[in-house]
């Protein structure tokens, strides 16, 4: 599976970006990570793409939302009142395997796009 990742920036505080993420093929899992300097890769937004089961990290629940278009393989991160500390690049992931896709585990996803940063003065 391929990821092609879109739409980070730069924003001021309270502001909104949105994230897409197409995959070049169907998975069962799809879901945003994001890494900030000096950090691990953490969960933010994980969905089954078969099922109604999404997880948010706490940090963003409230202000994030994940969403998809499953007939384009494509999810959608929406982010409003962005913070600074939502400063990250951010990572597509995916996986074909069956697992608990909102528990947002960094191992469950295996394939992951090549990130979009997102900046928030």
């Amino acid at each position: 599976v391929q990821l092609v990742e879109s739409g980070g920036g730069s924003v001021q505080s309270g502001g909104s970006l949105r994230l897409s993420c197409v995959a070049s093929r169907y998975a069962i899992c799809m879901g945003w990570f994001r890494q900030a300097p000096g950090k691990e890769r953490e969960g933010v937004a994980g969905m089954d793409t078969g099922r109604p089961s999404i997880g948010y990290a706490d940090s963003v629940k409230g202000r994030f939302t994940i969403s998809q278009d499953k007939a384009a393989n494509t999810v959608y991160l929406q982010m409003n009142n962005l913070k600074p500390e939502d400063t990250a690049m951010y990572y597509c992931g995916a996986t074909r395997r069956q697992r608990l896709c909102a528990n947002l585990r960094t191992q469950d996803y295996h394939y992951w796009g090549q990130g979009t940063q997102v900046t928030v003065s």
